[in-house]
């Protein structure tokens, strides 16, 4: 490898770092940026919202525009682009122009992730995948994991226009790094005179909705809300569209070739698993820690960062266990670390707290590096480098629509089981049930300073508890289903090949 294409590639990995940061970094500063810019609530989540449509959006397209501007170009102008709306999220004056910049920032940012596991499996040869493979699984898992974390810290010692100020130096240097030093290939001018787009328009409309759909579904009653129903339909004329389009054209916008090869094809589902465990839980413990616990952004922060310091831990060591383990082995040994964390926290209380949290975040962070490199290998490590940009594209894809699935399902199952287990309390704790009565009794005669209304503010607080304790309870459920589908994926490994080697690589 010569110095100029590591650095190149550092350069590379950091931009993407700086993408897949800006998916995480606003989620726990919403309530600042809500007040600075007098946003309502429905209003401030299409912060997140408008990113997260945009990116995935651009994620599947950018193997195609790689092609046609090349790796150097198409990199660059990412770069700029995301660097430039950043600092326009800063300056936004109010919410509608801050989702409009949003959305710039999502879509031009994303076109940064799947170049990078491109020149990762085309650039170097085989023999450095134990090096390079763990370097970009570390930086597609930490940031993410980190980014509420930073996003904290910003908005606690400076004012939440760092949130978005912070990648304005980054990305003038990653912007002109690329330029200068990125050599990895020649572009297909003749891609831009044959670009479709009626593929491009049909599969934002798809992958648009979809993401709208799985973004807002549990929010609001999935398809009790006509919102829901007509993106629903949306989703599947887009769709509809898309696949036609690219399954009749010669040169598709989006080439799904890549599934023909078993391995990737499972490499992705698999990718879409690991998109829930990473996404998923980044979520769960966060509105946990928020919703039982209390804490603020900084505390939440503070308290998931074990996980990024076990991710970092593991890396090297992932990089080497891909050297003498079967992938296979080492990815179920993964998903069971996957498994056996959510198991731990399936025992959750209402107490819980750092020192609870401990060790089902570090067999998170440790597992997600034991899973991501196996699987990055598998899906990638095979493929015919003239398929590795589009393949790239669609393998960064399942990942994110993994994480939104997730959400959607981990957001959908909190609510229903929360609901029930509020239905249970309430049976159990009656005007009949006497140490309830005692308990009410009791919060009665504390809040006598009340008067006349201290019964009713005693009955306020003890519906206030039973809403706890049954979320506490829908935690539990949740942590174990997490559990059982883990374990599940862990032994559908056996469904993979046993990947060998690509020969090629290195330049090409």
């Amino acid at each position: 490898m010569s110095a100029r294409r590591m650095i190149a590639f550092l350069i590379m990995v950091f931009g993407m770092f700086m993408a897949i940061l800006d998916i995480q970094i606003v989620s726990a500063s919403l309530a600042e940026i809500q007040a600075g810019l007098s946003a309502s609530a429905d209003e401030i989540a299409w912060v997140q919202t408008s990113y997260l449509i945009a990116e995935v959006i651009m994620i599947p397209l950018s193997g195609y525009l790689s092609r046609a501007l090349s790796t150097r170009i198409f990199f660059a102008i990412s770069a700029a682009g995301f660097t430039l709306a950043s600092i326009a999220c800063a300056q936004a004056s109010g919410i509608q122009e801050m989702i409009v910049w949003r959305a710039i920032q999502g879509f031009i940012g994303g076109g940064m992730i799947p170049g990078v596991f491109a020149a990762a499996f085309t650039v170097f040869p085989p023999e450095k995948r134990p090096i390079v493979s763990p370097m970009i699984g570390l930086v597609a898992t930490l940031a993410p994991t980190i980014g509420p974390t930073i996003g904290g810290w910003l908005s606690h010692a400076f004012s939440w226009h760092w949130l978005f100020l912070v990648n304005v130096i980054p990305g003038i240097l990653v912007t002109l790094g690329a330029l200068t030093l990125i050599d990895f290939d020649k572009p297909e001018k003749g891609l831009l005179k044959r670009f479709d787009w009626v593929s491009l328009i049909a599969m934002a409309f798809f992958l648009g909705s979809l993401e709208y759909v799985l973004e807002e579904g549990a929010r609001n009653d999935w398809f009790e809300d006509h919102l829901i129903v007509f993106f629903t339909l949306v989703t599947i004329m887009g769709g509809i569209g898309f696949f036609w389009r690219t399954l009749t054209r010669p040169d598709p916008l989006v080439d799904l070739s890549a599934f023909q090869d078993r391995n990737f094809a499972f490499g992705s589902l698999f990718s879409f698993s690991i998109g829930i465990g990473l996404y998923g839980l980044t979520y769960v413990y966060p509105v946990y820690l928020s919703r039982v616990r209390g804490f603020d952004a900084l505390m939440i922060g503070e308290t998931m960062f074990v996980s990024g310091i076990a991710m970092f831990c593991t890396a090297p060591i992932a990089g080497i266990l891909s050297r003498k383990l079967d992938l296979r082995v080492m990815l179920a040994l993964g998903l069971f670390g996957f498994a056996a964390g959510t198991w731990w926290a399936s025992g959750i209380t209402r107490d819980w707290d750092f020192w609870e949290l401990l060790m089902p975040q570090i067999l998170r962070g440790c597992s997600i590096m034991l899973a991501m490199v196996p699987v990055n290998n598998i899906a990638l490590g095979t493929l015919a480098p003239a398929k590795m940009k589009g393949a790239s594209g669609l393998y960064n894809l399942t990942r994110n629509l993994g994480g939104a699935v997730g959400l959607a399902l981990i957001n959908t199952l909190l609510n229903n089981r929360t609901d029930l287990h509020i239905a249970r309390l309430h049976e159990r704790i009656s005007l009949y049930h006497i140490p309830a009565q005692d308990m009410l009794d009791a919060m009665t005669q504390k809040f006598q300073d009340f008067g006349t209304l201290a019964g009713t503010v005693a009955m306020t607080k003890l519906n206030a508890l039973v809403h706890r304790e049954a979320l506490v309870m829908a935690f539990s459920d949740l942590f174990l289903v997490l559990t059982l589908l883990f374990v599940a994926l862990a032994f559908s490994t056996l469904l993979l090949n046993k990947p060998s080697p690509q020969a090629s690589g290195g330049g090409h």
